[in-house]
């Protein structure tokens, strides 16, 4: 099977049943993001125990590309440091962006939205679930937008 149909596949898997879909119990963090162009919204809770993100979760609405970024996600920076994510969140934003030249493999499942580098008015969509954590990490209470 061709590498971007698996993809395909992953995002509309992740889209259609959003893991994580839900606030985690005691959430240390939380922040919420809207694009107004479009109307994705989610809000990004999280567990912090030290500088390492040990639950997260999210509850929103949007396009089936918002939904899928906010799962995967969801996923991948569990068990990671604040560093970590950051350094994550910015890998992906230059994949996502077509910014950052080489192979997207190293990003796991996060490498099914390098496509989107092609569709430039998408990578809102991808990335505000990312912006959002990033507002819930840093404790800032005003809400995040993409515009």
């Amino acid at each position: 099977m061709d590498p971007r149909e698996l993809y395909q596949e992953l995002i509309l898997d992740h889209g259609r049943r959003p893991r994580n879909f839900r606030v985690p119990e005691g959430p240390t963090c939380r922040a919420e993001g809207k694009n107004p162009l479009c109307g994705d919204h989610v809000a990004v809770s999280a567990v912090v125990v030290g500088d390492r993100v040990e639950d997260v979760g999210f509850q929103g609405s949007g396009c089936a590309i918002c939904m899928a970024a906010a799962s995967t996600m969801t996923e991948a920076v569990r068990g990671h440091t604040r560093e970590e994510i950051a350094a994550m969140f910015a890998r992906f934003h230059g994949v996502v962006t077509g910014a950052a030249s080489g192979d997207a493999e190293d990003l796991g499942k996060l490498a099914a939205f390098s496509g989107l580098s092609e569709f430039p008015m998408r990578v809102k969509c991808a990335t505000l679930a990312w912006h959002t954590l990033e507002a819930a990490l840093q404790g800032r209470g005003e809400p995040v937008s993409s515009e």
